[in-house]
């Protein structure tokens, strides 16, 4: 995740360190021994774990930039420091994406099955729909794809526009597909589905949020999918709400501020919503973020779906809402996210001029009661298995049907808690850096 509550504080910073540095060839070479060097000096001064850093290193060693990064950093706890490009950055954080724009998961069988599709995607303009088995990629069946540790490669190829490949489906009625897709450039919806159910004598919201994305142009950074959504809710009088967060690996910190602003209560306005604290050489800029109550939604308690493939910015939302009302998490636990980045770019002229945006852990969060430390993620209040084959909304979604019985009945069914299964591999498992965060082939 993204953090941008320090950037005036850091902004200040950015002319007297480019003042300080200089550059001999103007001429981009990412993987040159200089970059090497300046990515080092930024980690000595920015991670999280800096302490835990090695004293020097001969840059000479390392073949690419990504070798450097990942034979540094503080394997202990860090899963999640990456490098990428300074517009591949920019882009993932206001939706725009390259790729087919689908999502998939196995079921307690390993059945494939598509999870999500974007709607303006190449799969979504296809077609595609949650629910749909995957039987074969590329004239193979999924077997041959199964590795050693027990994972999957898919060989899908890099998210380039233009790289096609073939999947044959089997439908919900029993027929067969066999579609060729090409990766294209897309603009990606974070909603995947919005609903209100009545339950007893409840309406309750249903919400399906699959990464918190920023709308392009927006000042103050924030989504207008998000607020759409909230005026819906609030304008159908929810007495409840789900929030599906089970595919979501989060995204921009300012847009999870807008969610929970929507969603604390008017009583809990103005105390602390977080607080961030980075390495002991930027301690001054530790800082606290306190609510801001939007719109008039008025909820006791949050239901959460979550699984592994909830992290960064969704354990955010869950952790600062924690002190302040019951939340009931229902599907598996969540992956173990309580530490953020900002892009480094901006603050070192030599990682600017070649395209390198370094994103390592800078900074760490606390919710109001002190809660930090969640490396293992929360753990579910009842542990209910995904049901991919089910269409978004539909009943027969085991975890949503859970939800909604715990609202009816203040109980879940104790069937479905024994039958629970917890796959070995999960999409969030395919991808590192920049793609973990917003997962999709």
């Amino acid at each position: 995740m993204d953090m941008r509550k320090i950037r005036w504080i850091l902004g200040l910073l950015v002319f007297g360190i480019w003042s300080c540095q200089t550059t001999d060839d103007p001429t981009p070479n990412p993987q040159s021994d200089v970059v090497k060097d300046a990515i080092f000096s930024t980690m000595q001064e920015w991670y999280f774990w800096n302490m835990e850093l090695p004293g020097e290193i001969n840059t000479a060693n390392y073949a690419s930039n990504e070798l450097l990064l990942e034979d540094i950093i503080y394997k202990p706890l860090d899963r999640f420091s990456y490098i990428t490009t300074q517009e591949a950055f920019q882009n993932a954080f206001v939706g725009r994406n390259a790729g087919h724009g689908f999502g998939f998961a196995f079921d307690q069988d390993e059945r494939l099955f598509l999870t999500f599709v974007f709607d303006e995607a190449p799969a979504g303009k296809d077609g595609w729909q949650r629910g749909w088995e995957i039987i074969e990629i590329n004239g193979k069946p999924l077997a041959d794809y199964k590795t050693s540790s027990g994972g999957y490669n898919f060989d899908l190829g890099p998210p380039d526009p233009g790289i096609s490949n073939t999947f044959t489906f089997r439908l919900p009625d029993g027929s067969t597909t066999t579609r060729t897709n090409t990766k294209a450039e897309y603009q990606s919806n974070s909603v995947l589905y919005q609903n209100v159910y009545p339950i007893g004598n409840k309406k309750v919201g249903y919400w399906v949020y699959q990464s918190f994305k920023a709308t392009a142009g927006l000042t103050p950074t924030r989504s207008q999918e998000v607020e759409n959504s909230m005026n819906y809710f609030t304008g159908e009088g929810i007495d409840e709400l789900i929030i599906d967060l089970r595919y979501n690996g989060g995204g921009s910190v300012a847009v999870a501020e807008q969610i929970l602003n929507y969603l604390i209560q008017s009583s809990n306005s103005g105390k602390v919503m977080y607080t961030n604290k980075l390495n002991e050489d930027k301690s001054e800029l530790n800082q606290s973020e306190n609510f801001s109550k939007i719109g008039s939604l008025n909820l006791s308690r949050v239901i959460f779906i979550t699984s592994r493939g909830s992290a960064s910015a969704s354990e955010l939302v869950i952790n600062a809402l924690d002190p302040y009302m019951d939340l009931v998490l229902i599907g598996d636990n969540t992956f173990g996210k309580p530490v953020g980045s900002f892009p480094l770019s901006r603050y070192n002229r030599t990682l600017a001029e070649n395209d390198v945006e370094l994103v390592p852990i800078t900074f760490a969060t606390a919710n109001a009661e002190g809660k930090a430390e969640y490396f293992e993620g929360f753990p579910a209040t009842f542990s209910v298995s995904d049901s991919p084959n089910i269409p978004w909304g539909d009943t027969r979604d085991s975890r949503l049907n859970a939800a909604l019985q715990f609202i009816l009945d203040g109980i879940i069914n104790g069937r479905v808690q024994q039958e629970f299964y917890r796959p070995s591999w999960e999409m969030i498992d395919s991808f590192h850096g920049l793609q973990q965060e917003f997962p999709a082939y």
